[in-house]
Parts: structure tokens; sequence; C-alpha cells
């Protein structure tokens, strides 16, 4: 007997956290979606019962299935516990990077800086953004650049006087990449990153310039 509905976590061909009905022309419904056109219809009302809730969700579903959105798939997965050891480290990178920015603020000694090049080992848009966005919130660099064409990102590091010093913020950028991948990127992706790193741009290079000093 074939099933009126079908959920994602049964059916692989279907995009996650949703549901299909079943028919001569299938409609695939976006539980996300729903559950957001649901608050919308909820928040509109200004009031919260089950009333509300039933009849912004029997809305929503009929909306999504009368007016149906082309399937893009953007290449996101959630993964728990990548999620967890991607906060995690976060938070722990962030304390840590701000008592040393701090002491560097603070030092007499003068620091040199410089942005330098870090080529990713993925390529899709989604864990460009997702990794560049994650490494700036860490204080003692930021993105200050992405280049599509060659996965690479450009890095503004504060602390550029010693070689050990670039190599260390090299490896913390691709460190970074393979937590987010494993908390948000396909298995194609996350097989990428348990390979080496890229080499990295000689001095002077920049797929353009590998390192500026300021």
């Amino acid at each position: 007997m074939k099933r009126l509905i079908r959920f994602s976590c049964r059916n692989k061909d279907l995009p996650p956290f949703s549901c299909e009905f079943a028919g001569r022309r299938p409609r695939v419904l976006d539980l996300p979606l729903l559950a957001w056109l649901t608050l919308i219809w909820v928040l509109l009302w200004s009031s919260l019962n089950w009333a509300n809730v039933l009849t912004g969700a029997v809305l929503a579903a009929a909306v999504c299935l009368a007016f149906p959105l082309p399937k893009v798939d953007l290449g996101l997965r959630l993964h728990p516990w990548g999620i967890l050891r991607l906060a995690t480290h976060l938070l722990y990178d962030m304390y840590t990077s701000g008592v040393r920015v701090t002491r560097q603020i603070f030092g007499d000694r003068p620091h040199r800086a410089a942005v330098i090049a870090v080529p990713l080992r993925c390529r899709s848009d989604l864990m460009l953004a997702a990794t560049a966005v994650a490494v700036s919130n860490v204080p003692g660099g930021s993105i200050v650049e992405v280049r599509r064409a060659t996965a690479t990102v450009f890095l503004h590091v504060l602390d550029a006087d010693r070689p050990a010093a670039l190599d260390a913020a090299r490896q913390s950028v691709w460190r970074m990449e393979e937590l987010t991948v494993r908390a948000f990127g396909t298995r194609d992706e996350i097989d990428r990153v348990t390979g080496p790193p890229p080499s990295a741009p000689h001095n002077g290079e920049r797929p353009g310039h590998q390192e500026e000093g300021t």
C-alpha cells in the first residue's frame, strides 16, 4: 500500500525536514517554512492559543501546497554532535583569543599586523560564508575578503611578527572550516575536510599577494 505522506527521515531523496504528499502530482511540504508561516500568523493575531496555532498551520500548509516553491538544495545539513563541537570550540576560542588580544593591546611591545591568504578545502558558497563568519567572530582575526573562484579567504591577523604565528593562524582557519563543515556540511564536504589542508601560497604571492604587512 502506497503511503499518503512520506517524511524526509525515511526518504533521503526529499529535502531535509520535509514531507511529501502522494498523488498524481506529488507535493513537497517544507516543515521549517510551515512552522515559520504559522508563527507569523500567531504574531499577527497577537494571541497564542490552540485555535490560532491550528488555523495558522492549516492555512500555511494550504498556501505551501497551492503555491509550491521550486526545489532548491542549499547543501545545509544539521549534525547535532558537530554543532555542539563547533559551539564549544567557538566559545573556548573566543575566550582565549580575547585574553590574548587584551595582552597585546596593553603590552609594551608593538605588533606587526598582516593579511594572509588561506585556501580552503570546500568550495560551496554556504560553507565558504559559514567559515568566514565563524572565523570573524573570534577576536584577533577577521576575514577581509572571500575569493570564491579559488575558495580562498584573506585573514587579517594582529600578530604577524613570527612565521609560526602565521602558520598558527592558518591552522586555526582550517580547524574552524572542519568544525563548520562537520556541523552543517554534506557528506561529500565532510570527506573533503578529513584530508590534509591545501598548501598555502608562497610568501609575496596572493593568489594576488599572500601577506601584506601593515
